[in-house]
């Protein structure tokens, strides 16, 4: 009883530690190249970083948020036609609002966390950048601009963004909606399932003719003929002969006992031999006793 204890305890324990490494933590590894400009050699980058300086227009901060944002293929599963997403689609915030992101990604591929439209004096390219090789988890902090503004949040790798990692960010009331957000803004392309014209004449091309529904009747009333496939697959000789294989089986099991296979394969043949000997001898003595009869009832006989 013990040891069972024991051994569970370990399991338990290996199963703990497993699940606290599952995502790898990046923020105590990362080298300052300046200009809030942060990234490690482990895959891990913030760019645009400010945790102090205020933008322009703003007095003082006006709240201390933090949020934890998910990333991966399975938050796209709700978006029909998505490969990528978030697992929140939409921000709303303050303005003046210092605002702190956990990035968490969740695929064994490169996500980013990407703000765009900042102020360039304060935030070089104008914009706030996460991005992480997955699984794995990371910070970063910046100080949100005044006014009502709506900024576009998304994956810049390659068809990323396109395939579903998109979303926005409300500072203030915000100043609109951005296009294609998914689950929030209808597609500036709509996926557009219909059929072309060309498709439409290849599929009457390839189709198979259309029978009239009194014709179909018919023929369905009428009797099928039997097919080859609709036959008994197994027959009175498969039967019998598998019956004959049931029974004998036990008898040559005890009679092949101990026999190597060239002796197995030369017993066969030496009664197949036997066979066809008794055979020929029944239909020569068969023979016999035909052309006699045959020699009786011949005319003078």
């Amino acid at each position: 009883m013990l040891k069972s204890l024991s051994v569970y305890l370990l399991v338990l324990l290996f199963s703990t530690v497993a699940y606290a490494v599952d995502y790898q933590e990046h923020d105590g590894m990362l080298m300052d190249h300046g200009d809030g400009h942060l990234m490690d050699m482990a895959g891990g980058m913030v760019m645009g970083q400010n945790t102090d300086t205020l933008p322009g227009g703003c007095d003082k901060i006006s709240e201390t948020k933090e949020i934890t944002v998910h990333a991966g293929h399975k938050y796209a599963e709700k978006f029909p036609g998505r490969m990528f997403a978030f697992d929140t689609q939409e921000f709303t915030f303050k303005p003046c609002t210092k605002l702190t992101v956990h990035f968490v990604n969740e695929d064994k591929i490169r996500h980013q966390w990407m703000m765009h439209g900042l102020p360039k004096y304060l935030y070089p390219k104008g914009m706030f950048h996460l991005e992480i090789s997955g699984p794995a988890k990371i910070s970063g902090t910046l100080i949100l601009p005044p006014g009502d503004k709506t900024y576009l949040v998304h994956c810049d790798i390659a068809q990323h963004m396109e395939k579903g990692m998109k979303a926005q960010l409300k500072v203030g009331k915000g100043d609109g909606d951005l296009p294609s957000i998914p689950g929030v803004t209808a597609n500036v392309v709509l996926d557009d399932y219909k059929i072309t014209l060309p498709e439409l004449i290849e599929n009457a091309n390839n189709a198979e003719p259309i029978i009239a529904p009194a014709v179909v009747a018919n023929v369905d009333a009428a009797p099928k003929p039997v097919q080859e496939q609709d036959k008994p697959t197994l027959s009175g000789t498969l039967i019998i002969g598998l019956a004959i294989g049931i029974l004998l089986a036990p008898l040559l099991a005890k009679k092949f006992r101990g026999m190597s296979p060239a002796e197995i394969v030369a017993y066969v043949f030496e009664q197949i031999r036997w066979m066809i000997d008794l055979l020929v001898k029944l239909v020569t003595t068969l023979s016999k006793q035909i052309m006699p009869n045959k020699n009786n009832v011949l005319p003078g006989g």
